[in-house]
C-alpha cells in the first residue's frame, strides 16, 4: 500500500511540506539530519551509509524493483533490499547525491524510502494493519452473502428455480462483489496500474488480472447470459479468492510485523526528551538527540537512559536484558557505568553524559542489527533473481492456457487463465529463506547474541571444527595480580604505576588488571599524575611500548620485552631501557559454563581446539579445565591465522571464537566468527555473531540454531518447489478452480511463514541444547 500519509521527521520551526513533496524529502538534505539514519564511513568521510524503511513492497519481485531504482541513482554506490524485512542499507555520496535524490527515486517507481528512525512507523504499521483488517472482513462478510446466493444453484433440481429466481441471485451476487472489488481489491488494483506504468512486474499484477478476468466474465454472464462467455458466473470463486487471498496477506503482515517491528521497538527505545541540569542547578526538558557529552541528566524509574554515562548519584537497579543478554536486573552503585537503551527500575538517579548518538553502545548494536537485517544469503539472493522471470513466465503461461482453450471454450479459457495466474506465486520461494534466518536472528537478539551477517547462519551450519581464543574468551575478562616482582632498586608501587601508565592504553584483559590495581593501591592512586605516558604503540598478541616520563618502556610477554621467562606461569612483564625491571603474576579464572559449553559442542561432534599467545603451560591448564584436548600457546595472530588455513586446507569448516582485540586476521579468515562485546567496540568487531554477555553457552546454542534454521530453509524451499511443480500442470489443463488456486496461493505463503516462525519460539537452552536440533 502506498497511501499512508507522509511523515516528517519532527524538528522544532521547520515547516509543513505538502506530503509525498519534493521539499519533504528536501528536508532530508541538512547535513544535521543525515546523523539520525545514516553513518559516515571511517575510510572515506564523503560516503554514508542510510538505513532507510522500504514501504509498500510485499514479494521480492518488490525488493529487487526498489533496488534498481536505487542503482541507476548518480552517486549511489550500492543498495541492499530485503522484501522480508522491508529494510533497505544505502551507501552514497555526498559528493554527487543527497537523500532526496535516491529517495525520490524509490518514489518514482511506487515505493517509499523512509529514515528508519521515524517516529511514526510503528503508528503507519498499525493503520497499515488495521486497513488490511477491514479489507479482510468486508471480503469474508461479502463471500459469505455470495455463498449463501450462489448455494441454491448448486443443490437445485430441474425447475426448482424459475430463471427470474435464478438471474435475481445472479444480480444480488453482483451486487454484493462490488464492494469486493472495489474497496478489498484496491491495494491489488493500484499497484497492478503501477506496474503496467512504470513497465515493471510484481506479484499483483497477475493477481489483479485475475480479479479482472473473473468479475468480467460473471458480470457479462449476469447481465448478457447469451453472449459469448455464457451464462456460467463465478462471483463465489472470485471472493472466496480475494479472502482467502487477504487473509494470508494479513496474516502475513502480523507475522512480518513481529520481526521487522522489533528493529523499531529496539531503534525506538531511546526517549524523545531528558531532563538536562542548567548551570543554576534546576532542570529542563530538552530533546534527546541535543544531549552533549558532559551533561548531567536526571532520569526517573521507569524511564530510559539515553546515553552512554556514569552514575553520579543515587542507586538503582537496571534492565540490561536488550543490551547484555541479562535477563535479571543489575544493581548500579555510583561510579559504575551506564547503558544507553537500558531502563532504570527502582530510583531516580543522576547520569553524567559520556557518550551520545553514533559513539553509544546502544547506537552500535542497532547498527548491527539494522544491516543484518537488509543482508541477503546467497539462497535468498538466487530466489530474488527468480522472482521476476517466474512472474513474467506466469503471465506467458497463462496467456499461452487461454490461447490453447479458448477456440473450444471461451468462457473455460478465460477462467484456465485465472488458475494459472493466482496458483503460480512466487511468494513462498521468496519468503522461505528470509524469514526463517530474520526469526532465526531475532531468538538469538533476545539470549543476547547479535547477527551481523545473514549468511553465517549458513555457513555455521556447516562447521565441523571450533578454535577458540583464551584470554577473555574462554577465562574471564577480570584477572587479579597475585605478585610484583622488581629488580633491585625499584619499588612495587613505582613498577605498578609505570605499567598502568601505559596499560591505560590498551583495552585488553591484563592491562585492565593493571589499572585495577593501580586504582586499589591507595600509594599508586594518589601519585598516579607523576607518570606521564605518551607515543604509545600496542603491538597485537605481544604487548605495548611507550615512553613513560621519557623513557621508553615496554609492557607484555617475555619475548616481546626481550626478558627470560622466569617462572612459566601467567606473567606479564614490564622492561625499560636497562632491561627487566618488574614481573606482575596474574590469576585468571575460567568462564562460568565454559566447560559446559565444550562438552555440549563436542557432542555436536565438533572438533575444539584453544590458541592463546600466552606461555605453553598456562594454556595447557586452562585447556585441561576446559575438556580441550588440542590446545597451542605462545602463538601471535599470524600464528593463529597460519592454524586457521591449515584445518581450512584440509577440508575443515572452521569457527573461530576470540575477544576482537588482538584476533581480527584470524576471525576475518574463519568460514565464521563470533566474538564478546564486552571486549571490543562493537563497531569495529570484524565478526558474524557479536555476543553481548559473557555466556559461552550462547556459542552451542547458535550451532543448535544454525542447523535447525537450515533444515527449515530446505522444508520451505522444498514446499515452494512441489507446490508450484504440482499446481502448475493442474491448473493449466483446467482442473484447479480459481477459487482453490487463491486458497493454495494464499496457504503456501502462509506455511512457509508460519513454519519459519517456529524459530523464533523460546527453547530450553540450558537443559537439553542437543535436544533443539529435533
Amino acid at each position: 500500500m502506498n497511501s499512508s500519509p507522509t511523515i516528517e521527521l519532527p524538528v522544532p520551526g521547520k515547516p509543513v511540506v505538502k506530503p509525498h513533496s519534493r521539499e519533504s524529502l528536501e528536508i532530508l538534505d541538512n547535513a544535521e539530519e543525515w546523523g539520525a539514519f545514516s553513518k559516515a564511513n571511517a575510510e572515506n568521510p564523503c560516503l554514508w551509509e542510510s538505513s532507510v524503511v522500504i514501504e509498500g513492497m510485499h514479494c521480492a519481485a518488490c525488493s529487487i524493483t526498489v533496488e534498481d531504482a536505487l542503482r541507476r541513482v548518480p552517486g549511489v554506490v550500492s543498495a541492499r533490499v530485503s522484501a522480508a524485512s522491508q529494510r533497505a542499507q544505502v551507501q552514497w555520496s555526498d559528493q554527487t547525491a543527497k537523500p532526496s535524490d535516491w529517495m525520490q527515486a524509490v518514489q518514482d517507481v511506487g515505493y517509499r524510502a523512509v529514515p528508519a528512525n521515524d517516529l511514526f512507523i510503528l503508528e503507519r504499521r498499525r493503520q497499515e494493519t488495521r486497513q488490511a483488517l477491514w479489507r479482510w472482513l468486508v471480503a469474508g462478510f461479502c463471500m459469505m452473502q455470495v455463498m449463501m446466493y450462489a448455494y441454491p444453484a448448486y443443490i437445485a433440481q430441474e425447475g426448482d428455480l424459475t430463471s427470474e429466481m435464478e438471474q435475481l441471485l445472479r444480480w444480488a451476487s453482483w451486487v454484493l462483489s462490488l464492494p469486493v472489488v472495489l474497496f478489498s481489491c484496491g491495494p491489488f488494483f493500484r499497484n497492478a496500474w503501477r506496474d503496467l506504468r512504470l513497465g515493471q512486474v510484481s506479484m499483483d499484477l497477475p493477481v489483479a488480472l485475475g480479479i479482472v478476468i473473473t468479475f468480467v466474465v460473471s458480470t457479462v454472464g449476469t447481465f448478457e447470459p447469451q453472449g459469448i462467455f455464457g451464462r456460467e458466473v463465478y462471483f463465489d470463486s472470485m471472493t472466496m479468492f480475494v479472502f482467502f487471498l487477504l487473509t494470508g496477506r494479513w496474516l502475513e503482515l502480523r507475522l512480518r510485523d513481529r520481526t521487522a517491528g522489533a528493529l523499531e521497538a529496539l531503534m525506538n527505545r531511546l526517549p524523545d526528551h531528558v531532563e538536562r541540569q542548567r548551570t543554576d542547578g534546576s532542570y529542563e526538558w530538552v530533546a534527546a538527540r541535543r544531549v552533549l557529552v558532559g551533561d548531567l541528566l536526571r532520569v526517573a524509574p521507569g524511564q530510559t537512559f539515553a546515553a552512554d554515562g556514569v552514575l553520579e548519584g543515587g542507586q538503582t537497579l537496571v534492565d540490561e536484558a536488550l543490551l547484555t543478554g541479562e535477563s535479571k536486573p543489575v544493581k548500579r552503585m555510583q561510579g559504575e557505568d551506564l547503558i544507553a537503551g537500558s531502563h532504570n527500575l527502582s530510583a531516580t538517579v543522576l547520569l553524567r553524559v559520556k557518550r551520545v548518538g553514533r559513539d553509544t553502545r546502544f547506537a552500535q548494536i542497532v547498527a548491527l542489527m539494522e544491516s543484518a537485517s537488509a543482508s541477503k544469503p546467497q539462497l535468498a539472493l538466487l530466489a530474488d533473481r527468480l522472482a521476476k522471470p517466474f512472474l513474467i513466465f506466469v503471465l506467458l503461461a497463462a496467456g499461452l492456457s487461454c490461447m490453447w482453450w479458448w477456440p473450444t471454450n471461451p468462457e473455460h479459457a478465460l477462467m484456465v487463465a485465472v488458475a494459472v495466474l493466482v496458483v503460480t506465486c512466487p511468494c513462498a520461494l521468496s519468503l522461505a529463506t528470509p524469514t526463517a534466518l530474520l526469526a532465526a536472528a531475532g531468538n538469538l537478539a533476545r539470549a543476547g547474541v547479535l547477527v551481523s551477517n545473514l549468511a553465517a547462519f549458513e555457513s555455521l551450519s556447516r562447521v565441523d571444527t571450533l578454535v577458540f581464543d583464551k584470554t577473555g574468551t574462554l577465562t574471564k575478562d577480570a584477572m587479579a595480580i597475585t605478585a610484583i616482582r622488581v629488580r633491585e632498586g625499584t619499588t612495587a608501587q613505582d613498577a605498578l604505576a609505570c605499567a598502568a601508565a601505559l596499560a591505560a592504553y590498551s583495552l585488553h584483559p591484563v592491562s585492565r588488571a593493571l589499572l585495577l590495581a593501580a586504582q586499589q593501591d591507595p600509594t599508586v592512586s594518589a601519585d598516579a599524575t607523576r607518570w606521564q605516558c605518551v607515543a604509545t604503540e600496542e603491538f597485537a598478541g605481544k604487548g605495548l611500548e611507550g615512553r613513560v616520563n621519557g623513557d621508553v618502556m615496554r609492557l607484555g610477554s617475555a619475548s616481546f620485552c626481550e626478558v627470560s621467562d622466569m617462572q612459566g606461569g601467567r606473567e606479564v612483564f614490564l622492561s625499560d631501557k636497562a632491561g627487566w625491571m618488574a614481573t606482575f603474576s596474574l590469576q585468571e579464572d575460567l568462564r562460568f559454563q565454559a566447560a559446559q559449553a565444550v562438552y555440549a559442542l563436542q557432542q555436536m561432534g565438533i572438533t575444539v581446539h584453544m590458541l592463546s599467545g600466552d606461555n605453553l603451560a598456562s594454556v595447557n591448564a586452562v585447556a585441561a579445565k576446559a575438556g580441550i584436548t588440542s590446545s597451542r600457546g605462545n602463538c601471535a595472530p599470524d600464528d593463529k591465522l597460519q592454524f586457521m588455513r591449515e584445518l581450512q586446507s584440509q577440508g575443515k569448516q572452521v569457527a573461530m571464537v576470540g575477544d576482537g582485540l588482538n584476533d581480527g586476521p584470524v576471525l576475518a579468515g574463519a568460514h565464521v566468527s563470533f566474538a564478546f562485546g564486552n571486549a571490543v567496540p562493537l563497531a569495529q568487531a570484524r565478526s558474524d555473531f557479536v555476543v553481548l554477555g559473557s555466556d559461552l553457552l550462547a556459542v552451542p546454542d547458535a550451532f543448535v540454531l544454525a542447523r535447525k534454521t537450515m533444515r527449515i530453509v530446505r522444508q520451505n524451499l522444498g514446499w515452494a518447489l512441489f507446490y508450484n511443480a504440482a499446481c502448475v500442470p493442474l491448473a493449466v489443463l483446467g482442473y484447479l478452480p480459481a477459487w482453490l488456486a487463491g486458497l493454495g496461493m494464499a496457504s503456501s505463503s502462509l506455511w512457509v511463514v508460519l513454519n519459519a516462525l517456529r524459530l523464533a519460539l523460546p527453547s530450553s537452552r540450558r537443559s537439553n541444547l542437543t535436544g533443539m536440533e529435533s
